[in-house]
C-alpha cells in the first residue's frame, strides 16, 4: 500500500511540473499577448528537469552520447536521431528559437553524463586509462580521493563559464590583488584569461558575474554607514544582465555565481532577490548563522598575501612553542575570551593582543606546533591559510563557520576544531594530541597546502581551481560524499 503511495505521489509530482510550465504560458499568451513567452518557459522548465531529474528527451540523449563514446561508428546515427528529434519538436510545437532549446537540453544531458560517471566510475579506473601527473590526491585528508579526481577531470573536460562582459573596471574586471581580500580580484583576474572561459553563452554551463565586492565599498560606500547605495550598485548591474541577456531569466540566477571576500559580500548580495535565493555565492564570509547555505553557496578561503611571505617552516621536532597567536583582543567575540584565559599566562600558549617589536609574526608561526585561528567581527581570516603555509596545524575557534572546500576535504585529520566554550582547555586539548598524531596532522596539513596556494597562470589543483571544483559541484547539484 505504501509502495503504491509512492508510485502515486511520484507521478503525480511528475504531472505536475510537466503541466504546470504550460498552464503558465497559456496565460502569459492570452493575458500579455507575448507568443515568445512560450519559448522562454520551455527553456527554464528543461532547466530545472535537467538540473534535479533529466527529462525523458535528454536522457535519450545522454544514452546515445555515452553509446557514442564507446562506438564511433554510431556518430552519424546520433546526429539524425537529434536531428529528428529537433525537427519534430519543432513541427508539433512550432518554435522559431527552437534550436537554442534544443542546445540547452543537450548541455544538460552532458552533465546529466558526468553525474553518472562522477557517481558510477570505478575506483581509480581514470588514472588507469588517462594517467594524471598531477594526480596526488589519497589519504584521510579527503572524504573520498577518487570521487574528488574523476569530479575534477570531469569538469575539466566540460565546465564552460561565460563572463559577462559588461561594466568598466576598477569595480568590475578587477579587485585587489593583496591584502587580506586578494583572493577576489586574483579570481577575477584568472577568469578571463582561464581556459575554462567561453565566449559563446550558449555553451556555457555557469555564468560569472564580475564584480568586486571589495570595490563598490571604496569607490560607491562614502563613509555614512548607509547601505542603499551599494545595494544599488549591485542591483543596477544585475537589471542590466537580465535587460540584455536571457541566460538570468531563463533559470532565475540558479546557473549564476558571484565572487566576494569583504566582510559585506553577503549583505550587498541580499539587495537582488534572486541572486541570494538561487545563485551561487563564493564568500569569504561563510556564516550560517548569517544566510550562508553550504548547499548552495561556496565557503572561499582568505588569503592575505605580503611581502617577505614564504612557504614552510622548521620541522616538526624543532618546533619549540606549542601554540601561538597573536590579534588585537577588542575584534569580534571569541578574541578577548582568548586573551582573558591566556593572556601571559603560560611560555607554551603563546598568546598576544599585539607582539613586542621586532618578533616576527611569520618567524613564529614557523616555530609553533600549532597556530590559533580565530574569528574577528566575522568568521573568515587569512590566519587558516597562513598557518597551512608556515606548517603550522591550524585550531580553528569559530562559530557556525562553514570551512572551505570541506565537501572535499576532512578539516578534522589536518587541523583542530576547538568549539568556543572549550578555550579555557586550550593546553588539555592539545597536549593530549600524542607526538605521532600532530605529526600526521602536520604532515597532512603540508599536502593539503597546494589547494590554498596562489599561482599566476593558476595550476592545476590549486586555489583557483578548488573554488571552481566547488562552483561545478553545485551546478552539478551532487555530493561527493554520497559517491563512495
Amino acid at each position: 500500500m505504501s509502495s503504491g503511495g509512492g508510485w502515486m505521489m511520484s507521478f503525480s509530482g511528475r504531472v505536475f511540473w510537466t503541466v504546470a510550465p504550460l498552464v503558465l504560458v497559456s496565460l502569459m499568451v492570452v493575458l500579455v499577448g507575448q507568443p515568445d513567452a512560450f519559448n522562454w518557459v520551455m527553456s527554464s522548465h528543461h532547466f530545472w528537469l535537467g538540473k534535479y531529474s533529466i527529462s525523458k528527451a535528454s536522457s535519450s540523449i545522454t544514452n546515445m552520447v555515452v553509446s557514442s563514446s564507446s562506438n564511433s561508428s554510431s556518430s552519424s546515427q546520433l546526429k539524425d536521431r537529434e536531428n529528428r528529434h529537433v525537427s519534430n519538436k519543432s513541427d508539433n510545437i512550432g518554435l522559431s528559437k527552437h534550436k537554442q532549446y534544443s542546445r540547452l537540453e543537450k548541455l544538460e544531458a552532458r552533465l546529466q553524463q558526468a553525474r553518472i560517471i562522477i557517481r558510477n566510475g570505478k575506483r581509480d579506473k581514470i588514472q588507469h586509462d588517462h594517467p594524471d601527473p598531477d594526480y596526488t590526491p589519497n589519504g584521510p585528508m579527503y572524504w573520498n580521493s577518487s570521487s574528488f579526481h574523476r569530479s575534477y577531470i570531469e569538469m575539466e573536460k566540460e565546465m564552460k563559464v561565460y563572463v559577462y562582459k559588461e561594466g568598466d573596471p576598477p569595480v568590475f574586471h578587477n579587485g585587489p590583488c593583496v591584502n587580506t581580500y586578494a583572493i577576489e580580484g586574483l579570481f577575477i583576474n584568472n577568469m578571463e584569461i582561464s581556459h575554462f572561459r567561453t565566449e559563446d553563452p550558449n555553451k556555457a554551463h555557469v555564468f560569472f558575474l564580475p564584480y568586486s565586492t571589495t570595490m563598490i565599498t571604496k569607490y560607491v560606500y562614502n563613509g555614512d554607514h548607509r547601505w542603499e547605495p551599494m545595494k544599488a550598485a549591485a542591483m543596477d548591474y544585475v537589471t542590466l544582465i537580465t535587460s540584455k541577456y536571457p541566460y538570468w531569466n531563463r533559470s532565475l540566477g540558479a546557473d549564476h555565481f558571484i565572487v566576494g571576500c569583504h566582510d559585506w559580500s553577503p549583505e550587498i548580495s541580499f539587495a537582488i532577490p534572486n541572486l541570494y535565493n538561487n545563485s551561487i555565492r563564493a564568500l569569504c564570509n561563510a556564516n550560517t548563522s548569517e544566510r550562508f547555505n553550504p548547499a548552495r553557496d561556496v565557503s572561499i578561503p582568505e588569503i592575505r598575501l605580503t611581502k617577505g611571505m614564504t612557504l614552510g617552516g622548521l620541522s616538526p621536532s624543532q618546533r619549540s612553542i606549542l601554540v601561538f597567536f597573536a590579534g588585537g583582543g577588542d575584534h569580534g567575540p571569541i578574541r578577548p575570551i582568548l586573551l582573558q584565559h591566556w593572556e601571559n599566562k603560560d611560555p607554551d600558549v603563546q598568546i598576544h593582543k599585539y607582539l613586542p617589536k621586532k618578533v616576527s609574526y611569520f618567524g613564529m608561526m614557523r616555530k609553533s606546533k600549532y597556530c590559533i585561528c580565530a574569528s574577528g567581527y566575522e568568521v573568515a581570516s587569512p590566519r587558516m591559510v597562513e598557518a597551512l603555509y608556515m606548517g603550522c596545524v591550524p585550531v580553528l575557534i569559530k562559530d557556525h563557520y562553514s570551512i572551505p572546500f570541506s565537501d572535499v576535504l576532512n578539516w578534522k585529520t589536518f587541523a583542530v576544531i576547538i568549539p568556543k566554550e572549550e578555550i579555557q582547555n586550550l593546553k588539555k586539548i592539545l597536549t593530549s594530541i600524542s607526538s605521532r598524531q600532530y605529526i600526521r596532522m602536520q604532515r597532512r596539513g603540508t599536502q593539503m597546502r597546494r589547494h590554498f596556494e596562489v599561482n599566476t597562470p593558476p595550476r592545476r589543483y590549486d586555489v583557483f581551481h578548488m573554488i571552481l571544483h566547488s562552483i561545478w559541484l553545485r551546478r552539478l547539484n551532487i555530493r561527493l560524499y554520497d559517491t563512495i
